[in-house]
């Protein structure tokens, strides 16, 4: 229950209504993997990365507490501010910041999610869920990333990929106007994140096959949320039409690939 002191922060889907302000902090609900979370956001502090929430510890009541991070959060429609070419490099770089300063984190025995994670794991600790919805801006520049549920190490170009496919945005007309994206060269974008991210040819390849797989693996976790039962999961599996969302996706990638592997050569 919402305590009267407590601000509901928008956005997100398994924890919507969950989240809450509480004058500089934040309370959102723990997981399994909360403590080597928290850990991880605590060398990340004292590491200099700046762009990530500060961790206060974990409640008796089961929630996360974290330093309230201040800046504008974009939920859907996405308003045109957030879309542009300067807003997609400056989320590019921060990305690059973290896997940059999780490389000296010590990992000792901490757990991570695998339902985003990289299956082939990697030599950073990947955020694997940077959408719009999970980054804080201030005058349209990214300072930095919520919610590192989905952390876990992989790879550089694999968690660029995940971010590619959610903020280019590499999706159909359909699917991106209902979420309030402009008409945008996207094959363009998506060379400019590798460009910002500094990738070569191979670096670009391997973004674009991590594309692949995201986009023919596209509903899976989304399904099995909804399916397990969880509200917020089964409502937005009703709202995107179920499957059919992500196989109209699917039909789009097969005769958009040209275009996109064009552009990154």
């Amino acid at each position: 229950m919402v305590e009267p002191d407590e601000e509901v922060l928008q956005g997100g889907v398994a924890n919507a209504g969950a989240v809450v302000r509480v004058g500089s902090h934040v309370l959102r609900p723990a997981n399994e993997h909360s403590a080597s979370i928290l850990k991880f956001l605590s060398e990340l502090e004292a590491s200099g990365f700046r762009g990530a929430p500060v961790p206060v510890g974990l409640e008796t009541d089961g929630r996360e507490r974290l330093r309230f991070i201040p800046g504008d959060v974009a939920i859907p429609p996405y308003p045109g501010w957030v879309q542009t070419d300067d807003s997609l490099t400056s989320m590019v770089e921060l990305i690059r910041a973290l896997h940059d300063a999780s490389v000296g984190v010590a990992m000792g025995d901490m757990t991570w999610s695998s339902e985003m994670a990289d299956p082939e794991g990697g030599p950073v600790i990947c955020h694997n869920d940077v959408c719009l919805e999970n980054v804080v801006f201030r005058d349209g520049h990214a300072v930095a990333l919520l919610d590192f549920d989905f952390a876990a190490p992989g790879r550089r170009t694999f968690d660029l990929a995940a971010f590619a496919r959610m903020c280019v945005p590499v999706d159909d007309d359909v699917n991106s106007t209902k979420l309030g994206w402009h008409p945008s060269d996207r094959p363009g974008r998506l060379r400019l994140v590798c460009d910002a991210y500094g990738l070569d040819a191979e670096g670009r390849s391997e973004v674009l096959h991590s594309l692949d797989m995201s986009i023919a693996r596209g509903g899976e976790f989304v399904r099995r949320r909804a399916e397990a039962g969880e509200p917020g999961f089964v409502q937005m599996w009703a709202e995107i039409g179920g499957m059919e969302r992500f196989d109209r996706r699917r039909r789009w990638w097969a005769t958009a690939w040209t275009s996109f592997d064009a552009a990154l050569r």
